[in-house]
């Protein structure tokens, strides 16, 4: 779920960008309520919210107040290259892009997109599944633009990660996934997605804490990863990636304030011992 425990609004539904002078005195972070008003009771004023990040429809709109565990650990730093001033990361980016692609969800209601990782060469396809959650008919478009159907064949609620497996593909690229002793605070990190319904997008940020907790409401998310890295709606279910390109974490929720529900410097990632886990456990289910 990418939202301070509250989903951000639709993708057609952000607000224009707007220039103010600065406050005279710094506000409590807070969310504003949904249009809905059935999910005003969920937001809770005067708090940080988190944001579970898919895009548009109901699959990337709900809200729920955020309660971040205040524990930060530090781990040894693997065999992650080291990035200096000037360090050309578009190799990474060439390496990792076609491994990431959009997952769509349409019906008569309302249409929602997220993004997911590839995990076998015939479209075996991770990502979030806040993503996948909504009724309706659900695609993969590729880094390629090429657009398939897909169906969801196995999802985990409580750890937010589902599998979806396109049609009528071959030869694709699968992500490698690091482990998470080999991730430290201050590791250069990327993150790959389609935020607010760009596909294709990555930003650039460094791993600013480990183990975070983030209470949903309905399910307590642990040992996440946080990140500087810009995350937006749109980007859940995709990848965040070492300077080796490999996996470390699957993008899952920002924290907003205000009346924005944009980045603001506070994304989380579901680390990738995590991840590979559950994905072993989904996978046995789809045998």
């Amino acid at each position: 779920m990418t939202d301070l425990l509250t989903r951000p609004a639709a993708i057609d539904e952000q607000p224009a960008f707007l220039v103010t002078p600065p406050p005279t005195h710094i506000p409590p972070m807070m969310i504003k309520p949904p249009r809905d008003p059935r999910w005003k009771k969920r937001v809770a004023g005067g708090a940080a919210v988190l944001v579970l990040v898919a895009g548009g429809g109901s699959a990337g709109a709900y809200f729920m107040e955020e309660h971040l565990n205040s524990s930060t650990s530090v781990a040894v730093a693997g065999d992650v290259a080291t990035i200096t001033e000037g360090t050309d990361l578009a190799p990474i980016v060439a390496q990792v892009q076609p491994s990431v692609v959009t997952v769509l969800v349409d019906s008569n209601q309302s249409s929602s997109l997220g993004s997911g990782v590839v995990l076998s060469a015939d479209g075996l396809i991770l990502t979030n599944n806040h993503v996948i959650e909504s009724d309706g008919t659900v695609s993969v478009r590729l880094s390629t633009g090429q657009t398939v159907p897909a169906q969801v064949v196995a999802a985990d609620a409580t750890h937010d990660l589902a599998l979806v497996q396109a049609t009528g593909l071959s030869g694709l690229t699968p992500v490698t996934f690091a482990t998470d002793d080999t991730v430290a605070v201050g590791d250069t990190v990327l993150a790959f997605g389609a935020p607010l319904g760009l596909e294709g997008t990555v930003t650039s940020g460094i791993v600013s804490a480990l183990d975070r907790s983030l209470d949903t409401g309905e399910e307590k998310l642990t040992g996440l990863l946080q990140t500087d890295a810009a995350i937006n709606q749109g980007n859940s279910g995709g990848a965040l990636v070492d300077t080796s390109g490999r996996v470390v974490g699957i993008n899952v929720a920002i924290a907003t304030s205000g009346d924005s529900t944009g980045s603001v410097g506070l994304g989380f990632a579901i680390p990738a011992d995590t991840v590979t886990t559950v994905v072993t456990q989904l996978k046995a289910q789809v045998r």
